[in-house]
């Protein structure tokens, strides 16, 4: 007797990129024996054993079940619209690293049951890969050239090259490839130009280049004492500005407290009051020491030279002889303390 057989066995390992599309192959055969409903299923073997299988989708009573397996949701489908006619094959559109897995097909048609298992692998492109120089650029120096790819399966291979001068990587030269170092020793000016260096894997490539500048050796010593230099002429200048500050704070300090500062030394002014008794008390002692032959010198002063400011008047004294009859000058208007002046008569007695 015969019975159903599936008939894709040419490929059974699959090695994709992300990204791209896969056909996992399951084509069979019915037999004149096989009179069953046709059922066809999609499952996925986990590596852990101690999981179970998971059916990803099926085809079963001439109908698609495709939600059991949300990772994949949206992203699988048959092959051919209609399984009956012997192709059961699985379309996974934009792979990711998460399918990577073992897939089984299994095809019932009572009283046959086939399987095949098929393992796919999803690998990533090497990708955002950046090239840098590590070490001095200085002539005799060693300089080392790294390469590394932020993304890419492993595992990751990585090639240098240098694409300008000789096209050819100088004789010092160690690449390490699976780490993309490469080592230059004893650099000279020959070795500078542009380096590239390529990423690969199985699914891809990406690349990356880097000048690089070999130079003399920097005069270090001229440097430092250049540094001190400038650094003491700016502590000098800060220096400078700082004591401008500082002697323009004390003169303004000075000129505040000048300004209002009272000196003890200096007797404050006499008010007017006091001065006008001084005055008058001076003329009092010059009348009390007059004689009759001054006094008429006396008598021609003129009053306009008493101070006209106000004092107290000295206690009214009793006259020692009669006023003469020439009226004298008010001065009790002028604020002075009236003054006697003797009479001289027609013969000279004093009257």
């Amino acid at each position: 007797t015969r019975s159903l057989t599936i008939t894709s066995v040419d490929q059974s390992t699959f090695e994709k990129a992300q990204g791209e599309k896969v056909t996992l192959p399951c084509t069979f055969e019915l037999s004149e024996e096989d009179e069953g409903p046709l059922d066809i299923e999609w499952v996925l073997i986990p590596t852990d054993n101690q999981k179970k299988e998971q059916i990803i989708i099926m085809y079963s009573v001439d109908r698609v079940y495709n939600h059991y397996y949300a990772g994949l949701t949206g992203r699988m489908q048959f092959t051919n619209l209609d399984p009956r006619s012997g192709d059961g094959s699985l379309d996974i559109l934009n792979l990711k690293a998460a399918d990577t897995g073992t897939y089984q097909c299994k095809v019932k048609k009572a009283p046959g049951v086939q399987s095949r298992k098929i393992q796919l692998t999803v690998f990533v492109k090497p990708a955002r890969t950046k090239c840098s120089i590590e070490g001095s650029q200085e002539i005799g120096k060693d300089v080392t050239l790294k390469c590394v790819s932020q993304e890419g399966s492993p595992l990751l291979s990585y090639d240098w090259k240098r694409v300008s001068g000789t096209q050819n990587l100088p004789a010092t030269s160690v690449l390490n490839k699976n780490t993309g170092e490469l080592l230059l020793k004893n650099a000279s000016r020959e070795y500078s130009g542009t380096y590239n260096c390529v990423a690969s894997n199985r699914v891809g490539t990406d690349e990356c280049s880097v000048e690089l500048n070999v130079t003399p050796p920097i005069n270090t010593a001229g440097i430092i004492i250049g540094a001190i230099i400038g650094t003491l002429l700016g502590v000098s200048v800060l220096c400078s500005i700082i004591f401008c500050l500082c002697k323009k704070h004390k003169e303004k300090k000075y000129e505040k407290e000048v300004h209002h500062d009272i000196r003890e030394d200096v007797p404050p002014p006499k008010s007017r009051s006091s001065t006008a008794r001084s005055y008058i008390g001076s003329n009092r002692s010059s009348l009390g020491s007059m004689s009759p032959s001054n006094m008429e010198g006396y008598t021609k002063t003129p009053y306009s030279q008493v101070p006209s400011e106000d004092f107290d008047r000295a206690p009214a004294q009793t006259p020692a002889f009669a006023p003469s009859k020439v009226a004298a000058p008010n001065l009790s208007r002028m604020g002075a303390v009236p003054v006697m002046i003797p009479a001289q008569s027609k013969d000279g007695s004093i009257v």
